[in-house]
């Protein structure tokens, strides 16, 4: 699904998509027709603008993230604006593109926030691995070994010390000699177990217990 306020890109963008063999299952021009069409034609991917009228992009992101669990949200916008990479991202975004890539760029990036991939414009990634370790600061979930928390699998525990490092499914689904399906598998069950919404909540609540540490 595509959405744009603006008529021309989005047509742009929808017809480069559905050439390239994806099923567009929808489009909207504004914020809450944006979350209506998304609810009843539940799409495995929303390529989203931010500079929405009527709802703000990220408010979009963050409500159809939350109604619709599959959902895999790829921002494409204008601005590269660090604040706005960041909301975004903190909404569950998987990825941020901005609007000056080319065309193979964005199919490419479709393909893998289609999998989970988290894909971000050169020179963003680091901006928001950074913000991930700031936000450990601040209070997260309960620890494992706190008296009633969750307890994860030996290889849950592996896959989400990977996922904290930044590696994508794809590299953990390498490194770990498992399938791609199986490493998501396995995230999906940890943010079930841990009450975790996204990847976002998921990288924020490994930093903090020191996860993304060598050891």
């Amino acid at each position: 699904m595509v959405v744009d306020d603006h008529p021309m890109w989005r047509d742009a963008v929808a017809r480069d998509l559905e050439a390239a063999g994806f099923d567009v299952v929808a489009t909207a021009g504004d914020g809450p027709q944006a979350v209506r069409r998304a609810k009843a034609a539940a799409p495995d991917v929303l390529v989203l603008d931010l500079n929405l009228p009527g709802m703000p992009g990220v408010r979009v992101c963050k409500e159809l993230v939350r109604a619709l669990p599959a959902l895999r949200v790829l921002v494409l916008s204008a601005s590269g604006e660090h604040a706005d990479v960041l909301e975004a991202v903190k909404s569950g975004a998987t990825g941020y593109l901005l609007k000056s890539a080319g065309a193979d760029e964005l199919l490419d990036a479709v393909h893998r926030t289609a999998v989970g991939d988290p894909v971000f414009t050169p020179g963003l990634a680091g901006l928001v691995l950074g913000e991930y370790r700031r936000l450990a600061a601040d209070p997260a979930p309960a620890a494992p070994h706190e008296p009633n928390a969750p307890r994860l699998t030996d290889r849950e525990t592996e896959v989400l010390r990977l996922v904290a490092k930044g590696l994508s499914y794809k590299q953990i689904a390498e490194r770990l000699v498992i399938s791609h399906r199986t490493v998501q598998n396995h995230v999906q069950n940890t943010l079930g177990k841990l009450q975790l919404h996204n990847r976002v909540e998921l990288v924020r609540y490994a930093i903090a217990r020191g996860l993304d540490e060598d050891s």
